[in-house]
């Protein structure tokens, strides 16, 4: 929900977009450490354009406070700029890491040109924010050319403002000089030459960067980003370059729609680590109580209903299958009518088995590692009712999985969700049944205020029921 809000206490910070001419261009590595760096002066608001999960993860461990993401696919252009207000209100500075190239955005089936930006792109959350850009380049294999490359990009769209450049992995200060030159000469300053330095980058995995809660060496690789940023980059010429964004409203994260206040438990470590900020906030405004606990570690939590977010299952699944209690409290739970509310690594979770590893045997198929990545925005309609949607209500969703499943037909489950592929087929995907949402397919909370509601309402009514037997 968007409200206006004329009276904010501070209202939203001044930001900067650290964009990129295409993905490996070192964006992450500079935006992570540009956050840092500036956290040790002032109050930092970091942001990911998309739906990524990781990436906010460094970025929260840099800045102090949690990550956030702004995704005009899945929730739209008006809420995007409520986000950002409300994510930043009050805060000193915000720092928003782009996604890809930055005019790389959502590819549709029929494209049709009509809109100057694609959608869900850094230059599109740049223009609507009326962010400045500073734009990552990596100069490896080029010199004078840079020059081209960045006017390209500055005269590209007019509602797009490229403010500066940081060349990226130059070789000697000889060609850090001659780049330099080759883009100032097209009236873009530039704020920074990083070498080419390994020690300041990020291990990847099959599903992208290490997540920051996995990795032992996160805190030491982020401050090695920040002391490169610190070195490199004039990281007072980039507070300078920072304007107020084109915000008229603040999204709010709901109002109380119970009184019980219900307890609900959200599984989290280093298997069930992706979650947009908002999901808490949203549920504790509408008026449960949010206790996280580790599968890994801990046992199910006295909860009137369950979320199991995204993550790496699959990394951990020998840990989990040894949880022998903790299946069994979850079972019992989830056998007595408990809500749960599962997406993507809480799919695989609930499964008889990930690989060769037993799982909660919650749904009879299994799940094993496949030989591609399932990435990609869904424009999906749900096909059965729900205890968070009813049939027929969309949603704008995201899939991002390596894993497969045996069967997307299990007896005594309903299928979630439908959309259409690229060649125009059906495709069924999903598990629901009274109690049980499970999907691969992530959702941005703040887009679905009415499911968050309901499920909120649910744990209610779970909690009432199972105290009237007591």
């Amino acid at each position: 929900m968007v409200v206006a809000a004329p009276d904010w206490k501070h209202g939203a910070a001044t930001g900067v977009v650290i964009a990129a001419t295409s993905s490996g261009s070192g964006k992450t590595t500079i935006a992570t450490g540009l956050i840092a760096a500036l956290a040790k002066r002032m109050q930092v608001a970091p942001f990911k354009v998309g739906p990524d999960y990781i990436d906010p993860g460094y970025h929260g461990m840099a800045a102090g406070r949690r990550g956030r993401n702004l995704d005009t696919v899945m929730c739209g252009r008006e809420l995007v700029q409520g986000l950002y207000a409300h994510g930043s209100s009050g805060l000193d500075i915000a720092v928003v890491e782009g996604v890809m190239g930055l005019f790389d955005g959502r590819i549709t089936a029929n494209p049709t040109h009509t809109e100057a930006l694609a959608e869900g792109s850094t230059a599109e959350v740049a223009a609507l924010l009326g962010l400045p850009v500073v734009l990552v380049v990596d100069v490896r294999g080029t010199s004078q050319s840079v020059g081209a490359i960045v006017r390209g990009f500055a005269t590209a769209e007019d509602s797009v403002r490229i403010a500066g450049v940081i060349l990226n992995k130059v070789g000697t200060s000889r060609h850090a000089e001659v780049c330099r030159q080759a883009v100032e000469a097209q009236g873009v300053p530039v704020l920074g030459a990083i070498p080419r330095v390994d020690h300041a980058e990020v291990p990847s995995r099959h599903l992208g960067l290490v997540t920051s809660g996995e990795l032992a060496q996160a805190r030491e690789a982020i401050d090695a980003m920040a002391q490169m940023v610190e070195q490199y980059v004039d990281i007072d010429a980039v507070v300078q370059l920072a304007r107020r964004p084109h915000v008229e409203a603040m999204w709010e994260p709901g109002a109380a729609a119970v009184t019980q206040r219900p307890v609900i438990a959200m599984t989290g470590g280093p298997a069930f680590s992706f979650t947009y900020a908002e999901h808490v906030e949203m549920l504790q405004a509408m008026g449960a109580q949010v206790v996280d606990f580790d599968p890994l570690h801990e046992d199910l939590p006295a909860c009137a209903a369950l979320i199991i977010p995204g993550g790496f299952p699959e990394e951990h699944c020998a840990a989990l299958a040894s949880r022998t209690a903790l299946r069994e409290q979850v079972r019992a739970a989830i056998e007595a009518g408990m809500p749960v509310h599962a997406e993507c690594a809480g799919l695989l979770w609930l499964l008889d088995s990930l690989g060769d590893h037993e799982m909660l045997g919650v749904i009879g198929t299994s799940a094993a590692m496949g030989r591609r990545l399932t990435l990609g925005y869904r424009e999906a309609v749900a096909l059965s009712d729900s205890l968070l949607f009813r049939a027929g209500e969309r949603v704008m969703g995201h899939e991002f999985h390596h894993t497969q499943l045996e069967s997307q037909s299990v007896p005594g489950f309903a299928p979630a969700w439908g959309w259409r592929l690229w060649d125009g087929k059906a495709a069924q995907e999903g598990f629901v049944r009274a109690h049980v949402h499970a999907s691969y397919l992530h959702v941005h909370p703040a887009a679905i205020p009415e499911a968050m509601r309901r499920f909120v309402q649910a744990a209610a009514d779970f909690h009432a029921r199972t105290a009237a037997k007591v």
